[in-house]
């Protein structure tokens, strides 16, 4: 079993110029391990390389330069085996209108070569609630049942990794939450390894162990969801006054404001503690009605890497 589901070395892909545009540098030596058995978020603003990178993965883009791996195998040196060792959910609703979701598994089944015998149809239409749709034509699926059949459409050939690309786009909470269930399930039942790309980024901070986040083709972060929210020690504590206060808090490494009624204090955790701050609004006479606290989400860590990154020369 090899160290990291996935590693990649180096990986650079330049797509040539076209006309009336210059060539454009998608990814620009990227180094990136996916961990075995992870859930792992991959994050960046569009035009950041992340879909480069996943069709690089998938097969359906051909890289200018680098080495990937994939469950072990070097996509140059086993294309197959490296290709067989994953399953793509895209972000596009590609399916054939005229095929029924049970012809459609049974065809990408026959397209990774799983012998009839071997195939799991049937069960994979139970996992992703469409066995009562299995003989529709897709035509006749709403968006939400297109979307769980691309799922199934990745999982016909039992991969070890399975990348979901911007899954719930568009998508209503209860087919969201079906989504997460499942993918859990795969990931805690199969110990299978999760990719995912999207834009909800309260929904990568809930579902992801590890979050790699892209910018210009670079990735610009790598490391434990906890430890990336570690890296902003910026805090609030939002005070509502008993009454009026014509007075604000003040002290070293406290920034106040008023917001309305309440008071908002912002403050450096590692540097001041929350009893540093409300011996601040004790002194300042303020009589303290209600509470709060507020730390740091991903999007304040994703907007401020990305911001740094683009404002590096």
């Amino acid at each position: 079993m090899p160290a990291a589901a996935i590693e990649i070395r180096r990986l650079r892909k330049t797509y040539a110029a076209q006309k009336g545009s210059a060539a454009k540098e998608a990814l620009k030596g990227v180094d990136l391990d996916i961990p075995q058995g992870s859930v792992f978020g991959l994050l960046g603003p569009n035009g950041a390389g992340k879909s480069t990178l996943i069709n690089i993965l998938a097969g359906l883009v051909v890289k200018t330069s680098g080495t990937v791996k994939i469950w072990g195998f070097d996509q140059d040196v086993n294309p197959r085996q490296s290709r067989a060792a994953i399953g793509v959910m895209p972000q596009e609703l590609n399916l054939d209108p005229f095929f029924t979701p049970r012809a459609a598994l049974e065809v990408q089944a026959g397209l990774y070569g799983v012998p009839k015998s071997q195939r799991q149809s049937d069960a994979i239409l139970e996992m992703i609630g469409l066995t009562d749709k299995a003989n529709a034509y897709a035509r006749t699926l709403s968006g939400g049942m297109r979307r769980r059949l691309l799922l199934g459409k990745a999982l016909v050939h039992s991969p070890q990794i399975l990348v979901l690309d911007e899954p719930t786009a568009g998508v209503d909470i209860e087919l969201r939450q079906m989504l997460w269930d499942n993918v859990r399930k795969l990931n805690r039942e199969r110990g299978m390894t999760i990719i995912l790309t999207t834009h909800y980024l309260e929904e990568a901070e809930q579902m992801c162990d590890e979050i790699a986040i892209v910018n210009h083709g670079e990735v610009v972060a790598q490391d434990s969801t906890s430890n990336l929210l570690g890296r902003l020690d910026a805090k609030s504590m939002v005070i509502l006054p008993d009454g009026e206060s014509a007075t604000l808090p003040e002290g070293p490494g406290l920034e106040v404001e008023r917001r309305g009624a309440a008071i908002v204090i912002t403050y450096n955790g590692s540097q001041t503690s929350a009893q540093d701050v409300l011996e601040a609004v004790r002194t300042a006479g303020i009589r303290i009605r209600d509470v709060k606290t507020q730390e740091a989400d991903l999007e304040d860590v994703f907007l401020a890497l990305t911001s740094s990154a683009a404002a590096a020369p």
